[in-house]
């Protein structure tokens, strides 16, 4: 059922849709930012980060899922057909290091996104606004963004080099 994706390259469901989530979350990081830096609405600002990190969670958690246990790994969706797979050699071994890459930073995003929001949520008082955790929170917010727009960044290079470039 969601062995094929809808952008029509020969990827999964799940792949697709996490390829797509990758494209539509650097707009609203950006207008959170938007949001907090120039109309300084926090609640509105805390309320999307939130809102964003559930989403990201629920949807790497279904992708992974997906990849590990319904298909057996990344090989099995690039190289469906074993009898003429897409990628062999040179072209196999540098989509292998492309992903890598990428996963430097997926790896790390939630890590550092999370710890962001929790010292966020801990430290901030409610309804949000300025305080004696707003300078760390600002340091860990842009390193949030800068690995979250690389995560993007290498995820979109994946799909293009793995499913795109191939087709």
């Amino acid at each position: 059922m969601l062995q094929h994706g809808f952008l029509g390259f020969d990827a999964s469901f799940m792949l697709d849709f996490v390829v797509t989530a990758l494209v539509a979350i650097v707009p609203v990081l950006l207008y959170s930012i938007f949001v907090v830096k120039v109309q300084r609405r926090y609640l509105l600002h805390r309320n999307l980060q939130l809102i964003l990190g559930i989403v990201l969670l629920v949807a790497v958690s279904l992708f992974e899922i997906d990849m590990q246990w319904v298909h057996g790994g990344w090989r099995n969706i690039v190289n469906k057909n074993p009898d003429a797979p897409r990628l062999t050699g040179e072209a196999y071994a540098h989509v292998e290091s492309v992903l890598r890459i990428h996963l430097i930073f997926a790896i790390s995003t939630p890590f550092l996104w999370g710890a962001t929001l929790f010292l966020a949520w801990r430290r901030f008082p409610s309804p949000p606004h300025p305080g004696k955790h707003s300078r760390t929170h600002k340091i860990l917010g842009w390193l949030s963004v800068v690995d979250i727009v690389a995560t993007s960044a290498t995820g979109l290079w994946f799909y293009y080099v793995a499913f795109v470039a191939t087709s």
